[in-house]
């Protein structure tokens, strides 16, 4: 995995489906509270979103996001704490002062991270190095960024560029991907504790009053935990359901031939028995309702990217000659997190016999519909 991989897993998306769209048919109860009436908690503020379930934000170091939503919910003599923020020192200021205005002098006990990514896990260390507190997260999860922690090269390796090359990128391109280095994932991270303690889908935990239930969901990220309690009508929905941004689902190096599309839309389905007017706290964006809405937005964006590639692949196409039917924007400052997505659509599409690739004389792959799928346009 290289290290412009870890970098852009950083982001949910770079979802090019116009705002006003993406929002759609969707609710924002706490539109107009908050500081100043924004609707959302200042820096080192907190906001309660049911008894017992505390919004605060931190923070993040990537342009178009800003801001990502932590949750601290009453547990008993202590605190949970759900998710963690990047490593800085600017967010150990604002925790420190969290700590200060809004335990009431109970300790932190728990910390819950949805998936590895360093604006959910950063801090996880640290936290649990100040107050002694188990780290809880899914086996995937906490594997995936112990692995990540541990791995440096000090020179991309060589399996990483053929990647790149195969994919398309021309050579400038390339040698950019080798001038950002790899291996430095623990950058952006504290030392991720050594122990877990593992959460899986469909537990059940018990954090205050409340128990949650473990819904997983795939592709973002390996193996997502998001927390829902019946009996608060809520569901923490992490990174894997946003109200205006479409999760990143990409194809990387360490999994070259990897369908995390189809991962993702599959693990959709394990949200459909909650309730319509669930309040959803997403990690990027505002608590919204309408959670089956947007879900069935997320699938059929992905059904307009799917067609639009099938139609095109009439004539082979290479991954970047995919590009401008899948973003409305220009993606070349973020090309490798573009390539991952069109991959994963590519990759989608080839798993359902619907599209076939192979190599050019360059080296590099071409991408065009199958015979099955000629014949089934024809009929």
């Amino acid at each position: 995995m290289s290290e412009d991989q870890k970098s852009d897993l950083q982001t949910p998306g770079i979802d090019g489906t116009p705002t006003a769209d993406r929002g759609a048919g969707l609710s924002y109860p706490f539109s107009g509270q908050g500081t100043a009436k924004t609707g959302r908690p200042g820096d080192g503020e907190v906001m309660q979103m049911r008894p017992g379930v505390f919004w605060l934000r931190m923070p993040v170091p990537i342009p178009g996001l800003d801001y990502i939503n932590l949750w601290l919910l009453e547990d008993g003599e202590g605190w949970t704490v759900v998710d963690t923020g990047f490593r800085s020192a600017q967010l150990q200021e604002i925790w420190e002062q969290v700590f200060q205005r809004h335990l009431q002098g109970r300790p932190i006990t728990r910390i819950l991270c949805t998936h590895f990514h360093p604006d959910h896990l950063g801090l996880a260390g640290w936290l649990q190095e100040r107050w002694q507190a188990p780290l809880w997260m899914t086996l995937g999860e906490w594997s995936f960024g112990r692995m990540l922690e541990l791995e440096a090269m000090p020179e991309v390796p060589a399996d990483v560029i053929a990647f790149y090359r195969r994919a398309g990128l021309p050579e400038a391109q390339i040698e950019a991907i080798r001038a950002r280095g790899y291996g430095n994932f623990s950058k952006s991270v504290t030392p991720i504790p050594r122990s877990f303690h593992r959460i899986s889908h469909n537990d059940r935990i018990r954090i205050g009053a409340q128990d949650w239930q473990v819904i997983v969901g795939n592709g973002h990220s390996p193996e997502h935990a998001c927390l829902y309690s019946p009996d608060l009508n809520l569901l923490i929905s992490g990174d894997q359901v946003l109200p205006r941004i479409s999760p990143h689902i990409g194809v990387y190096p360490g999994e070259p031939d990897a369908d995390p599309l189809t991962q993702y839309l599959d693990s959709l389905g394990n949200f459909a028995h909650l309730p319509a007017d669930v309040l959803v706290l997403p990690a990027h964006g505002d608590p919204f309702i309408g959670l089956q809405t947007r879900i069935a937005m997320l699938r059929r964006h992905h059904e307009i990217r799917l067609e639009a590639l099938l139609e095109a692949l009439r004539e082979p196409h290479t991954v970047p000659a995919t590009l401008p039917l899948l973003f409305k924007r220009d993606v070349s400052g973020h090309i490798t997190l573009a390539v991952g997505e069109a991959l994963a659509h590519l990759h989608h599409l080839m798993r359902n016999g619907l599209v076939t690739r192979q190599l050019n004389a360059e080296g590099v792959y071409e991408f065009r519909r199958s015979d099955r799928a000629v014949r089934a346009a024809a009929e």
